[in-house]
């Protein structure tokens, strides 16, 4: 493994793994606070925050730092 991706926190992490941690650790009404966000907020799925999230970097990236940022990710999720 390159030290590039050593560094890397969200290295193997798919966009749709992360929306499902950070639903599962906080749920979508926090999340939807913690990230003010409309697809969190307004009859929230995984299918429709990822297909905004993909279109809209500055969301995708508080997303991204929210999971990097959380306190001890589910085991199963990015175990290596």
């Amino acid at each position: 493994m390159s030290d590039q991706h050593a560094n890397d926190p969200l290295h193997g992490q798919t966009l749709e793994m992360i929306v499902n941690s950070l639903v599962s650790r906080y749920g979508w009404s926090e999340l939807g606070k913690r990230i003010d966000i409309r697809c969190f907020k307004n009859d929230p799925s995984v299918k429709s925050s990822l297909k905004f999230l993909r279109k809209t970097p500055w969301a995708r990236k508080k997303v991204e730092e929210l999971f990097i940022a959380m306190p001890e990710k589910d085991p199963g999720i990015g175990a290596r």
